[in-house]
């Protein structure tokens, strides 16, 4: 039997009501549905620093850089959920992945990895602007083999049930075709001869 896919969801908000872990939290809901093990890591909890070569040279890396690395490795893929902050993912996002890339294991971990985007805001376009600059952050820059749908929620702060879903059924089935592809996607690299 095979085991089911393990995709690491990450916020790019730490904020406490974010529409971005709201929307995270609907997704692990569908894929777990799926069959799927969805794994949340919160990169406030990792207690990163703004990245700074010299406290790197002084101090170390810090040990969060590791577990998000670690993370990466035990991963089948990756959902990224990351608000837009003047048309740029966040700083706490990119802060993460900057510390992460110094690991020695974080090119194994990260190339070739399907990762999957979405985002929530308030605004009419949902976020969508920063999800371009994170592309090419992660597929340029790190290897990440990030496919081509992606799901921007505009409107986000009258998008959710009280329940927590998301209300109107169009916008569902748009998130189910982004983590439908995410997990054929990561199926057929697990499974290449298949």
């Amino acid at each position: 039997m095979t085991a089911p896919l393990r995709i690491l969801l990450i916020s790019g908000s730490a904020r406490r009501d974010s529409f971005n872990t709201r929307l995270l939290d609907v997704a692990a809901a569908r894929l777990h549905e799926a069959g799927a093990e969805p794994q949340r890591l919160d990169l406030g909890a990792l207690a990163l620093p703004i990245y700074d070569g010299d406290l790197e040279a002084a101090q170390g890396q810090p040990a969060g850089a590791q577990a998000l690395v670690d993370a990466l490795a035990a991963a089948d893929a990756l959902l990224i959920a990351s608000p837009e902050y003047n048309a740029f993912p966040t700083p706490l996002l990119i802060n993460a992945l900057d510390w992460a890339s110094r690991r020695p294991g974080f090119k194994a971990a990260a190339q070739g990895k399907p990762v999957a985007m979405v985002s929530a805001s308030p605004g009419t376009l949902g976020g969508l602007r920063g999800l371009l600059v994170l592309r090419n952050f992660l597929a340029v820059n790190l290897g990440f083999l990030v496919l081509p749908s992606q799901f921007a929620l505009g409107g986000a702060g009258k998008a959710f049930e009280a329940g927590g879903g998301l209300a109107e059924a169009a916008r569902l089935e748009a998130l189910d075709a982004v983590l439908a592809e995410l997990r054929a996607t990561a199926t057929a690299l697990r499974n290449p001869a298949a």
